[in-house]
């Protein structure tokens, strides 16, 4: 079939003397009805820069994981139009061609979450990169892009959240609940800060705990189990960076006892555009599972 349409465009009388592959396929899809067939599935019509054009693919959902079946890829359906998606590609653009069929997974982009997750290092698709004990594949799962919760139902800042640097902590206070920017040129120690954070929690969770919720409870009244300061897990989203930085990270915490209560993101400088994008909303949505089953977390953003 695919033949005689380029016999059909070679017997055309045409300014263009060269006929791309984009345009083969699509007369080809012109001259045969498809339809029914491109419902579940599509085709590859361009792809660069990571991004993929595919025809078809008529019933998929904002957000939608696809599947690049001849080379095990996956995406990421975003630009959703009359008969063609713009999928993001969570790998190397460049085994993608045109032609390729795309298939729908019917599963919006989620990641897995749960405090099994602690100690373990993932990728921007929760796809594990050590040699973990357990499978965080058998983990539940929890969907990216979700709509966060509103003022009235956010609790005010109440709780302290020490960095262990004195300067820090006692000239420039961080709550739980606050965001707080680490601005500096290069060289200048701004992730030194978050390593010395994350490594503090653990002195934390020893030493101050009873005397920290005591202090700042609002009822008065003290309260014997610790667990809800002990239990301050810590995530790295570490984005475009060398992949040496995040296993020299990784170490570091592992030698102070600290990579036991923290998660770490890590989309490197040599994985695509697209997994880099992803990475803080995975980071984010592992940091909220701890929010919505009242344990506290902190997240770091590292770019």
């Amino acid at each position: 079939m695919l033949t005689s349409s380029v016999k059909h465009f070679s017997g055309l009388k045409s300014n263009n003397k060269f006929f791309t592959s984009q345009m083969i396929i699509k007369n080809w899809l012109a001259l045969n009805d498809f339809n029914k067939i491109f419902v579940d599935k599509g085709m590859v019509l361009t792809v660069g820069d990571g991004i993929a054009v595919v025809y078809g693919l008529f019933n998929i959902k904002s957000g939608e994981l696809v599947d690049f079946c001849a080379e095990d890829i996956k995406g990421m359906a975003l630009s959703l139009n009359t008969d063609r998606v713009g999928v993001i590609i969570f790998g190397n653009d460049r085994f993608i061609k045109e032609g390729f069929v795309v298939k729908r997974t019917f599963s919006i982009v989620d990641v897995p979450v749960g405090q099994e997750l602690a100690g373990r290092v993932v990728d921007g698709l929760g796809n594990s990169m050590d040699n973990g004990s357990s499978n965080i594949a058998d983990l539940p799962r929890q969907r990216v892009e979700i709509k966060a919760p509103g003022i009235i139902a956010r609790k005010s800042v109440h709780l302290p959240m020490q960095t262990g640097i004195k300067v820090v902590d006692s000239l420039i206070p961080i709550g739980r609940g606050q965001r707080e920017l680490i601005i500096g040129d290069r060289q200048t120690g701004k992730t030194a800060i978050i390593v010395d954070t994350i490594i503090n929690q653990n002195n934390v969770r020893l030493n101050n705990s009873e005397y920290l919720i005591n202090t700042f409870n609002n009822t008065g009244e003290e309260i014997k189990n610790t667990s809800e300061l002990e239990d301050m897990y810590c995530i790295y989203v570490a984005i475009g960076q060398k992949r040496s930085s995040v296993i020299q990270l990784t170490t570091l915490l592992r030698n102070n006892n600290s990579l036991e209560y923290s998660v770490i993101v890590s989309s490197t400088a040599s994985n695509s555009a697209p997994l880099q994008y992803l990475a803080p909303y995975s980071g984010c949505t592992i940091g909220e599972y701890f929010r919505d089953n009242s344990l506290h977390a902190v997240i770091f953003y590292d770019d």
